[in-house]
C-alpha cells in the first residue's frame, strides 16, 4: 500500500457528492453547436470550422442572444443531421471569441469553454439547432485528497513533457500556476493522446477528485508506453546501425567484384527468380503479387541473414509448382479402350467407368476430375489399373501411398514459421508431374491414422470434393491451388477404414477377386511374359503348360488377386535361369525347359495348400458357410459339439462379437424350434453346446453366418448328416428369417474355387446374382430361400420334411436323459 488513502464505496462517494452538488432551479435555452473529432473543455479556446448550415445558423444567432453557444460532441462523426440519441449529453456551453467567413461559405470560429452543461431537451429548428441546457457544478469529496492528486499530476506533467512533444513547452509553468484543481484538469485533459471517448468520459466527470484520478492515470500509462517506445528505438536504432554497416560492406564488396569481374551469385540468383516469374504465363494474380513482394523483400534483406534462405526456398517452391500447366488429354474412346484391355483382363466395371469420362469430357470439353475408389482385395490390378488410366489418357502418372501417414500436414504442408517447413504431399506430387491435370493415385486411403498431429482424413476431404478443390489452400504456399483438373483416384482393400464424409466423396467401384479362368489367363498372357523377360529367358528357353499355372493356382497360392501367383511364377524362373546358367546354355538356348503339373513341385516344393477344401463325405454337427475377407471369398466352417452338462453355450475361434451373437441367435431359434425338430423343451439344461470355427488363429466377425451355424446345430442335436456339397450365407434372426448379406461375389467364387455344387443364398441378394459370371453360375446351383425351414430341408440329409421329423422324434430319447461320456454317439465326435 501506498501513501494514498484507500478509495470510498462508491454508495457512499455519490452520497457525498449529492451534498456539494448545486443544482441549477431553471435550465436555459441555447443555441447548439455538435461537433465531429473534437471534445471542447472548460477555460479551453479552441477554433472549429464550421461548414454544416445549421451549425452556422447557430452561430450567427448565438453572437445574436450574447455570443453563449453549447458546444457538444457526436457520438457518429458521418452523420449530418445528429439528434439527441447520436449525441453525448454532457457538453460545455463557450463564448464566440470570433467568427470569420470563409470564401467557400463556411466560417472559421474561435471559442471558449467556460462550464459544463447537460442537455435536457434536444431543440431542432428549420435551419439550426438548439437545446435545453442545464449547467453542471463540480463537486468535490475530500479536499485533502485533491490538493494530493494535484501536486502528483504537476509532477507527472513535468515528466510527461520532457519525454515528449505533445505538451507545449509553457504548458507546465501554465499548469503550476493554476490553483483551481478543477481548471488544471480541464487544462491538462485536452493535451492528452487518447480516443474521444476517453475525453468525453473526463468531461462527464463532476467530481473533481475522479477527474484528477483520470486524467493521472493516462499520463502514467502514456509515460509507461513512451518508455517502451524508447527502448524499442534504441534496439532497433542499433540494429539499423549494423544493418547499414553491413549494407555499406556488402556495396564495397559488390563494388570489387565488379572491377575484378566477379559475377555476384547473389544478383544473378534474384535475377533468375525474377525471369522464372516472367516466364511463368498462367500464374494466378495472387501468386505473381505475392512473388514480387518476395523479392523485394530478398532484396532488402543482408546475405547472411537467416530469413534469407526462407523467402528463397518460398518463392521457388512457388514457382516450380505447374500453374496452369496442362498436358492435352486423349479423348479418343477406341485407342483408349485398347490400352486399357491390352494392360488388363477383366475388370468391366472401371473399364467403362474410365470410357464414360473420356465421352464426356469429350462433348463437354471442360470437366472436373471425377473422384474414383477402386476397392478390392491386394493382387487385383488396382495401382497398375491407375497408371493404365494415365496411359489412355494421355496424362502424367504421380502416385502417393498413405499408408499409415498420421499428420495432417503430409496433407496440407507446414507453416513458414516452422523450421524446414514444405509443402504437403498433393502440391509435391503435382511439382513431380510438371502438370496440373495428371491422374492422381492416392494408394491405400484406408489405411491412414489419426494422433495428435491431427487428422489426415479431415484434410482430404478438401482435395477429394471436386466442388471444393479448385480453391485448395496448403498451409506452406497459402494460396488457393487449382486441383479441379486433376483425375484423382483413390484405392482401398475395404470401405470400413473410411470415414464416411470422405466416401461420400468418391465413386466406389468395387474390383472382386479373380477366377480360376482368368487367372489363367492373366498368367499367360501378362505374368509370364513379364516375368522371362525379367530373369534374362527367351520365349523358347520356357513354357509353362495350363494345367501346370492351375496346379500353382490351386495348390501354391490362396488369394483373390494374382501377386503371390506371379512371385511363385518368378521363383520358377529363376530356379530355371539358374539350371541354364549351370549348364552354360544360357546364350544359345540350347536347352528348352517345360513346366507341367508334375514338375512344378520340383521347383515349388511341397504344395502349401488343399484345393477343393470342401468335406469328403456327409458329416454330422459340421456345415459349410462363406466368409468375406480382405483376400476374397473364403469356405468357412462350422463344427458343433453336444456334451453332457448343465445348458452352457460354448463359442471358439476367435470370433468377433456381431458373430458370437449371430450363434446365441441361432441358438435362441432352435430352442424355438424343439418340438418341430423332435427335441425335448428342457433338452438344452441337460447338455454344453460348444460351436467352434477352425484356424483359430483369424479373426473372424459378421453376421452372415448365422444360417450355416443354425445348420450345424441342429445336425448335431438330430444327428442328421449335413450335405458334404453344399454351402450357404445368410443372416438369421429369431424368428428364422433369412435376411441379406455383403459380398455375394467372393463368396460365390470361394464356393466354386471350393468344388461345391450348392449354394444358399438369402432371395434378397438375389439382385446381385447379376455381378457373377455366366461361366461360375453354370458350374454351380444357386438357391434362394427365406426362411430356416428351407434351409433345413435343403441342407440336411433327408428326402423330405416328414421323414427328417421322423428321425428327430426316433432319436429324441436321447435328449430326455444326460447321457454318460461313453453314450455319446461317435458321431458327435466327428
Amino acid at each position: 500500500m501506498t501513501g494514498r488513502r484507500a478509495p470510498r464505496p462508491r454508495f457512499f462517494l455519490k452520497g457525498l457528492a449529492m451534498i456539494f452538488k448545486s443544482h441549477k432551479e431553471h435550465a436555459v435555452t441555447y443555441m447548439m453547436m455538435p461537433l465531429r473529432d473534437i471534445v471542447v473543455f472548460p477555460h479551453m479556446v479552441s477554433p472549429l470550422f464550421v461548414g454544416r448550415e445549421r451549425s452556422i445558423a447557430a452561430v450567427e444567432k448565438a453572437l445574436e442572444q450574447g455570443k453563449t453557444i453549447f458546444l457538444v460532441t457526436q457520438k457518429d462523426a458521418s452523420i449530418d443531421s445528429p439528434s439527441q440519441e447520436t449525441v453525448y449529453p454532457v457538453g460545455v456551453l463557450a463564448t464566440i471569441l470570433q467568427m470569420l467567413k470563409l470564401p467557400d461559405g463556411s466560417i472559421k470560429v474561435l471559442v471558449e469553454g467556460k462550464k459544463r452543461g447537460r442537455i435536457n431537451k434536444f431543440l431542432v429548428e428549420d435551419d439550426s439547432f438548439s437545446a435545453l441546457v442545464e449547467e453542471v457544478d463540480d463537486t468535490c469529496r475530500d479536499a485533502n485528497e485533491v490538493k494530493a492528486l494535484n501536486a502528483m499530476i504537476l509532477d507527472s506533467l513535468d515528466n510527461f513533457a520532457k519525454f515528449t512533444k505533445r505538451i507545449p513547452p509553457d504548458m507546465v509553468a501554465t499548469a503550476a500556476a493554476v490553483d483551481d484543481p478543477s481548471r488544471l484538469a480541464d487544462l491538462i485533459a485536452p493535451q492528452l493522446n487518447v480516443s474521444l471517448s476517453d475525453k468525453q468520459q473526463i468531461l462527464e466527470l463532476t467530481d473533481v477528485c475522479e477527474r484528477l484520478e483520470r486524467v493521472y492515470a493516462i499520463m502514467e500509462s502514456a509515460m509507461e508506453l513512451i518508455r517502451t517506445e524508447q527502448r524499442i528505438k534504441t534496439r532497433v536504432k542499433r540494429q539499423m546501425e549494423k544493418t547499414q554497416k553491413d549494407y555499406y560492406l556488402n556495396e564495397q564488396m559488390r563494388a570489387i567484384q565488379k572491377e575484378i569481374g566477379d559475377t555476384d551469385d547473389r544478383q544473378a540468383e534474384i535475377d533468375e527468380l525474377e525471369e522464372k516469374l516472367q516466364s511463368k504465363k498462367h500464374l494466378s494474380e495472387e501468386a505473381r503479387t505475392r512473388v514480387d513482394k518476395e523479392i523485394k523483400k530478398l532484396k532488402m534483406m543482408p546475405p547472411m541473414s537467416a530469413e534469407m534462405n526462407v523467402v528463397r526456398n518460398y518463392i521457388e517452391w512457388i514457382l516450380s509448382l505447374p500453374w496452369g500447366e496442362k498436358s492435352d488429354v486423349k479423348m479418343d474412346i477406341g485407342p483408349a479402350e485398347q490400352i486399357l484391355n491390352d494392360d488388363h483382363y477383366g475388370l468391366k466395371e472401371p473399364k467403362e467407368r474410365i470410357l464414360e469420362y473420356l465421352a464426356v469430357e469429350s462433348l463437354v470439353q471442360k470437366l472436373k476430375g471425377p473422384i474414383l475408389c477402386f476397392v478390392g482385395p491386394p493382387g487385383v490390378g488396382k495401382t497398375s489399373l491407375g497408371k493404365s488410366i494415365a496411359r489412355a489418357t494421355g496424362r502424367r502418372f504421380v502416385r502417393l501411398s498413405l499408408g499409415g501417414v498420421r499428420d495432417e500436414a503430409e496433407i496440407r504442408g507446414h507453416r513458414r514459421t516452422y523450421i524446414g517447413a514444405l509443402p504437403g504431399k498433393i502440391l509435391q506430387s503435382l511439382k513431380k508431374a510438371g502438370t496440373d491435370n495428371p491422374v492422381f493415385l492416392l494408394d491405400e486411403v484406408d489405411k491412414m491414422s489419426t494422433d495428435f498431429r491431427g487428422d489426415p482424413s479431415s484434410a482430404l476431404l478438401e482435395v477429394l470434393d471436386p466442388e471444393q478443390n479448385d480453391t485448395f489452400n496448403d498451409h506452406y504456399i497459402d494460396m488457393d491451388y487449382d486441383l479441379s483438373g486433376v483425375m484423382f483416384i483413390t484405392t482401398a482393400n475395404t470401405l470400413q477404414g473410411i470415414p464416411p464424409a470422405l466416401q461420400d466423396r468418391m465413386e466406389i467401384i468395387r474390383i472382386a477377386g479373380y477366377m480360376e479362368s482368368e487367372k489363367l489367363a492373366i498368367a499367360k498372357q501378362y505374368l509370364v511374359p513379364k516375368q522371362l523377360e525379367a530373369n534374362g529367358l527367351a520365349a523358347g528357353q520356357l513354357e509353362f503348360s495350363d494345367n501346370s499355372v492351375l496346379h500353382i493356382i490351386r495348390r501354391y497360392t490362396r488369394e483373390a488377386g494374382v501377386r503371390n501367383l506371379e512371385r511363385e511364377i518368378a521363383s520358377i524362373c529363376r530356379k530355371v535361369a539358374t539350371d541354364l546358367v549351370r549348364q552354360g546354355a544360357q546364350e544359345g538356348g540350347e536347352r528348352k525347359v517345360k513346366i507341367d503339373k508334375s514338375s512344378v513341385e520340383k521347383y515349388l516344393g511341397v504344395p502349401r495348400f488343399r484345393y477343393g477344401t470342401a468335406e469328403e463325405k456327409n458329416k454330422v454337427g459340421i456345415s459349410t458357410g462363406l466368409a468375406w475377407t480382405e483376400v476374397g471369398g473364403e469356405l468357412l466352417f462350422i463344427e458343433v459339439a453336444v456334451m453332457s452338462g448343465k445348458g452352457e453355450l460354448i463359442i471358439t475361434g476367435k470370433l468377433g462379437d456381431v458373430m458370437k451373437e449371430s450363434a446365441r441367435a441361432a441358438m435362441s431359434y432352435v430352442r424355438s424350434r424343439a418340438q418341430l425338430l423332435g427335441l425335448d423343451k428342457e433338452f438344452y439344461q441337460l447338455i454344453d453346446l460348444h460351436i467352434h470355427v477352425p484356424e483359430g488363429a483369424i479373426p473372424k466377425d459378421g453376421p452372415s453366418a448365422g444360417i450355416a451355424i443354425t445348420t450345424a446345430i441342429i445336425s448335431a442335436l438330430t444327428r442328421v448328416e449335413v450335405k458334404k456339397d453344399i454351402a450357404m450365407t445368410g443372416e438369421i434372426t429369431l424368428r428364422g428369417r433369412v435376411l441379406p448379406i455383403g459380398g455375394l461375389k467372393e463368396k460365390i467364387f470361394a464356393a466354386h474355387r471350393g468344388l461345391i455344387s450348392t449354394v444358399i443364398i438369402p432371395r434378397e441378394n438375389e439382385k446381385d446374382l447379376k455381378d457373377i459370371p455366366e461361366k461360375i453360375l453354370k458350374d454351380l446351383k444357386i438357391v434362394m430361400v427365406d426362411h430356416m425351414d428351407e434351409v433345413i430341408r435343403l441342407a440336411l440329409v433327408t428326402d423330405s420334411a416328414e421323414a427328417f421329423a421322423g428321425k428327430a422324434v426316433e432319436d429324441k430319447q436321447f435328449f430326455r436323459e444326460p447321457p454318460a461320456p461313453e453314450d455319446i454317439p461317435p458321431q458327435l465326435h466327428q
